[in-house]
């Protein structure tokens, strides 16, 4: 899963890279080269990690300070990773030391995508009907603060935060006049959480007063006072104002005049702006009819094995009055909140047993299991993990089927997101940017892969669980048929959600949302499965080329070691794991 964020202009510009031509031995030239690739990678790392914006919760990660989206600073940030990417260019590849060959391939590809976004001017539409730049902030004031240091950096960003909107509203407004815009359709109820902040009617019923209520014991009292003085000022005089003018021009002018197309095909020199996010969340290049084609040949597949589910339960009729009676029957869904909740739980701790039989290396990491809030909810999707949290969404019961929940919890907690993402971070071997940064081909790939790995766990107690995960196997090949056609086939929301509602058990409410966010988020939904894919027949090839020698613990040791890599990079590493005979990265551990 892919955070937005938007970055800001810092003063002068990489150096280019003005070093001799190697000479000497072949460890001398590496050296050289790899020196060369550090040199450039470091500055500009400090430079991006400096001015980036907030993230969401699920990345367990906070802004520091607002970035300027001022003209100057979107201009002289297209000029930095243009910089940045001729000095890569000057880099013999050849020269580099295995490993670094490895890192130029990633750092290469974040800073194209980097590149690409600036390129086409993504910062003039800044949230999608998933994500916000608002709700990534509102998301950090549901944070405790764990000392001083932390309420004081909070403070800093809710004073920078009337001057970030205000910002963020000029390039909005930039957008409305090309018609770079987010698709009209997808927009209700987007505001809610900005209406909720907005209407407060003191500092302290504001969202952003939640950490100062209770601050921790830590801080002495004398401070504790003055913290909240401050906060309360922050508040009432800059944070709630800055709501309210966001508020408005949502509601009275982007709202009204956004773009009612769908298609990324629709935007200014859509084609090409479409074809770099396929690279950007495949990284691969393929063509939208290829990505397309993969998906219906995908989805024909895994209707085979939903026949072999329905034949197993004795259930009579076809697929469509299976779906119907998965969605209608009242067995298959909670009645309250607490059932979802108990129930991830209960599948996660079920995975905890089975964890050092498919993996040799654990993350440190815990997660904690929470419901979305509920000024998000009605529009998020069924769940969401990462470092330090599994997201479970209680919205609407009736569209939170049981069946679907093992499938989910692989996925969003362990072995998935809140698993992957803590390895990646804890793992010094890698540069900071292959720890610190998430590239959705290999995060979600990686995730969707946990869910079939149920399957050889034993996880799906049932056929109907084991129905389910089928189910999600299906939306997501489904994303490759539905994105594709909606982006570069001219699909209406209405075809993209009858397909969904032809090949999936999803609900009707979650179909909506998902299909919004497809159409306001072009690309990302292709990551899933064409990363999935990736892995399967990396193992497959591993499985074929080592034998009675293949270790699973070992596989998924070597891929989740690699942090987040695009997909060609993962059959290099099985390459090697090949070449050393199925040993991976962790010899010394049981």
């Amino acid at each position: 899963m892919k955070a937005l964020f938007q970055t800001a202009l810092l003063a002068g510009m990489l150096p280019g890279a003005v070093i001799a031509a190697p000479v000497g031995s072949a460890a001398d030239v590496a050296r050289t080269a790899d020196a060369r690739f550090e040199a450039v990678w470091k500055a500009e790392y400090e430079w991006r990690e400096a001015q980036q914006g907030p993230f969401e919760d699920v990345t367990g990660k906070g802004a520091k300070s607002l970035p300027d989206l001022s003209d100057a600073a979107q201009a002289a940030r297209l000029a930095k990773w243009d910089a940045v990417l001729r000095d890569l260019a000057a880099i013999p590849v050849d020269r580099l030391s295995p490993a670094r060959r490895v890192d130029y391939a990633v750092y290469k590809g974040q800073v194209e995508a980097l590149r690409n976004a600036q390129f086409y001017r993504e910062y003039e539409m800044p949230f999608n009907s998933d994500s916000s730049f608002w709700g990534e902030l509102i998301d950090q004031a549901r944070r405790p603060f764990k000392d001083e240091k932390a309420a004081r950096i909070y403070l800093k960003l809710m004073g920078e935060l009337p001057r970030y909107y205000d910002q963020q509203i000029a390039q909005m407004r930039a957008g409305l006049k090309r018609g770079f815009t987010v698709p009209r359709v997808t927009m209700k109820g987007r505001e809610v959480a900005v209406a909720q902040v907005a209407g407060a009617k003191d500092a302290e019923s504001s969202t952003f007063w939640q950490p100062f209520a209770k601050l921790p014991a830590s801080i002495p009292a004398a401070v504790q006072d003055d913290l909240r003085k401050e906060a309360r000022a922050a508040i009432a005089g800059g944070v709630t104002p800055a709501h309210q003018r966001l508020l408005a021009f949502l509601q009275k002018e982007y709202f009204t005049k956004a773009r009612t197309g769908i298609a990324a095909s629709d935007l200014p020199d859509g084609g090409a702006y479409y074809q770099s996010k396929i690279r950007e969340y495949v990284t691969l290049d393929r063509t939208p009819e290829q990505i397309h084609q993969i998906g219906l040949a995908e989805m024909a597949r895994i209707r085979g094995e939903m026949a072999d589910v329905m034949r197993e339960v004795k259930f009579e009729g076809d697929l469509n009055a299976f779906l119907t009676h998965l969605r209608t029957d009242p067995q298959f869904y909670p009645k309250k909140p607490e059932e979802l909740l108990y129930r991830a739980a209960w599948i996660a701790k079920q995975f905890d047993g089975k964890a050092s039989q498919y993996f040799g290396h654990l993350p440190r990491s815990r997660f904690a299991i929470k419901p979305v809030p509920d000024d998000i909810a009605p529009f998020y999707t069924s769940g969401r993990g990462g470092t330090g949290v599994y997201l479970v969404n209680t919205y609407d019961l009736p569209s939170r089927p049981f069946y679907a929940q093992v499938a989910l919890t692989l996925h969003e907690s362990a072995p998935g997101h809140a698993f992957q993402m803590p390895l990646a971070a804890e793992n010094k071997d890698l540069p900071k940017f292959r720890r610190d940064t998430y590239l959705s081909a290999y995060g979600e790939g990686w995730a969707l892969y946990c869910e079939t790995l149920g399957v050889e766990m034993g996880m799906y107690e049932t056929p109907y669980d084991r129905f389910g995960m089928l189910s999600y196997q299906a939306w997501r090949a489904s994303r490759l048929v539905v994105d594709t056609g909606i982006h570069a086939k001219g699909w209406t929301r209405e075809q993209a959600q009858a397909y969904f509602r032809e090949n999936t058990a999803l609900s009707d409410h979650e179909i909506e949302t998902e299909v919004d966010r497809y159409i306001s988020w072009p690309g990302q939904a292709l990551s899933y499965y064409m990363g999935q894919l990736a892995i399967l027949e990396a193992r497959r090839k591993a499985e074929a080329a080592l034998g009675s020698k293949f270790d699973i613990r070992a596989f998924h040791d070597a891929v989740l070691a690699l942090g987040g890599v695009p997909l060609p990079v993962i059959d290099q590493r099985v390459d090697q794991l090949i070449a050393d005979g199925g040993k991976g990265p962790y010899p010394g551990e049981e």
